[in-house]
């Protein structure tokens, strides 16, 4: 049982959480199982232990399960994210079946370390559609005999999004032309599966570099990189599934000691000592006048953008399902694994001086790999061919996070995406603010999977109100485009077809209004309790997120003043007044307020 668990890794959660309980007293509560009485329990271990779930490196003397629901019949850890790697496969195909279960068998001896990480399931029905839906022929009910399926499917993926797979983990032999030897998919399988990145980082030491070494089947060390300090010295390379490595400070010749150690069980990044806060937290900063110096600034740049994309400059979507799986997968699985940004130099954008703002680099292909599925949502919504420049994230915001409004670099910033990744332990929202072309301040919610498109160089944007929550967390990435081969567009004029930015000739407090929409509650008396208030406009073309401030800037003082009014101390102050009572013989004590 031991030596075949070692290999089921999709079973380790629930067995951890069984053998926690495994000497306590009847009915004792384990941390992660509840309350189980003892003959549920001893048949809970029983049944695990019995049917096991096939691994690819059990393949070899196991059936493949074959399943029919994605979200059913796969394991799931406790947070509802995929326990393990999971190998699938078109079982309806006679010819795959064959070529997964014999062809791919020399290479799982060869390689138990990374075949231990997988489980291997057969799919039919929903679970087919699922996964193969947009490669299988529909007439035909099933792929046909001439194309084998399979697909890698990633663990921590979302139990409501596994089986929406990235094209590069999807095999299908109608694209190798060795079908009659199978050895493509162990190729596939090898390259696409098991091989991936990681990203390795050093806050050890800033005198002395970390010496990395992976360890090999036997035991020996061999040297592989030297990791210096800081986020700048990030060393991203290619390695498999079960690979390890290990990192050693060898400053002193006679004493040589691990920092720390690795096993690659799924795109992974590493960092070896703790990110310092940032060294610019001194005293010396008079961080008021810093920021009122910037928010003039800002607004002089926003000003010599002269071409627009679109009517109101931003507009919200949302993640194609297999890019959301993919990239929350990797934050899931590397969500222990975040650095402070390093801050040093970068102005006063975000309030690293008074919250940690953490930073979780993407590797280098991965990178690609979701910039190049994001460009052609940024060309569908600006109606332009443009051109990848630069991909920031993932970038963690803590309790207590504001953005100062600002615009972003103009030759390489034209066109953005805001990506949601996670979020968590929030008290109240925390909307991006988008000021419009007439400089209208939006407010737009955004959930996990959610995206928002905006002229990144040209409209102001900002998160100004800070986020509450203990512990509260969320985490964004950042995508930016240009117009193909055009480093000068924002100094040129719209070209013909061009929407019409939404100007109009009067003040937002004039064309919209505040209206009571819903009720949040009911008192005992029947009346009601904290009306809830939306905005209506005159003109539908605002859309729907007009701020209820109606806030409009029209000098740059009013973003000065907005960040001073989001600001806590000044909610602070104006709660406090308004819980003062107000005396009977005070003007307007009779309902003027």
């Amino acid at each position: 049982y031991t030596s075949h668990l070692q290999y089921s890794q999709a079973s380790y959660p629930i067995m951890k959480c069984l053998l926690s309980g495994a000497n306590r007293r009847p009915n004792a509560r384990s941390p992660s199982c509840g309350v189980l009485p003892r003959n549920i329990f001893m048949a809970l271990i029983l049944l695990i232990l019995a049917a096991p779930p096939v691994t690819a490196y059990d393949m070899m003397r196991d059936p493949p399960p074959i399943i029919q629901s994605i979200a059913s019949d796969l394991q799931f850890d406790q947070n509802n994210r995929l326990a393990s790697h999971v190998l699938v496969y078109d079982v309806g195909n006679p010819q795959c079946k064959t070529m997964i279960q014999t062809k791919l068998k020399k290479h799982m001896v060869n390689n138990p370390a990374s075949a231990a990480l997988f489980a291997i399931a057969g799919l039919e029905g929903d679970a087919l559609d699922r996964v193969f839906g947009p490669y299988i022929k529909k007439e035909e009910g099933h792929s046909p005999s001439s194309g084998c399926l399979a697909a890698c499917l990633e663990r921590g993926v979302e139990r409501d999004l596994a089986g929406y797979v990235m094209p590069e983990h999807v095999y299908n032999s109608d694209e190798f032309d060795d079908l009659s030897t199978g050895t493509s998919i162990a190729h596939w399988f090898r390259d696409s599966c098991t091989r991936l990145e990681i990203c390795l980082m050093s806050y050890h030491s800033r005198e002395h570099p970390i010496q990395v070494y992976w360890k090999k089947e036997n035991g020996s060390l061999q040297h592989h990189i030297t990791l210096e300090y800081g986020d700048r010295h990030t060393r991203c390379l290619h390695s498999f599934l079960g690979h390890q490595f290990v990192a050693m400070d060898e400053s002193d010749p006679d004493n040589h000691f691990v920092v720390g150690e690795l096993t690659v069980e799924h795109a992974t990044v590493k960092v070896w000592g703790e990110s310092p806060p940032s060294d610019e937290r001194a005293p010396s900063h008079d961080f008021d006048d810093e920021i009122e110096k910037t928010l003039k600034h800002e607004w002089q740049r926003h000003n010599r953008v002269t071409r627009t994309f679109s009517p109101l400059g931003f507009k919200k979507g949302r993640l194609p399902n297999d890019v959301f799986a993919s990239l929350g997968a990797f934050y899931y699985n590397n969500a222990q694994n975040v650095a402070r940004e390093e801050w040093t130099n970068k102005g006063v954008f975000v309030n690293w001086w008074e919250t940690d703002v953490l930073f979780l680099q993407i590797p280098w292909e991965m990178k690609k790999i979701y910039q190049g599925r994001l460009r052609t949502m940024v060309e569908a919504w600006a109606g332009v061919e443009v051109e990848q420049t630069v991909m920031y994230g993932l970038r963690q915001y803590t309790e207590g996070a504001r953005l100062l409004t600002h615009v972003d670099r103009h030759a390489t910033h034209a066109v953005s995406l805001i990506v949601n990744v996670a979020q968590g332990n929030l008290t109240e929202p925390w909307p991006v603010e988008v000021q419009d072309h007439a400089d209208r301040l939006h407010e737009v919610l955004m959930t996990p999977g959610d995206v928002v498109y905006y002229e990144s160089a040209k409209c102001l944007h900002a998160r100004n109100r800070p986020m509450k929550g203990p512990n509260a967390y969320y985490v964004n990435m950042f995508t930016h485009y240009r117009p193909t081969d055009d480093p000068n567009w924002f100094k040129r004029p719209n070209p013909e077809g061009t929407p019409e930015p939404v100007l109009g000739t009067k003040p937002v407090t004039e064309e919209c209004r505040l209206v009571k929409k819903a009720i949040a509650a009911t008192g005992p008396t029947g009346h009601s309790v904290g009306l809830l208030e939306g905005v209506e406009c005159d003109n539908p073309d605002l859309g729907p997120y007009i701020s209820p401030s109606l806030f409009q800037a029209k000098v740059p003082d009013d973003l000065v003043d907005w960040w001073r009014m989001t600001s806590p101390d000044y909610q602070d102050v104006t709660n406090a007044a308004a819980e003062e009572p107000v005396p009977t013989d005070a003007p307007g004590a009779e309902g003027e307020l």
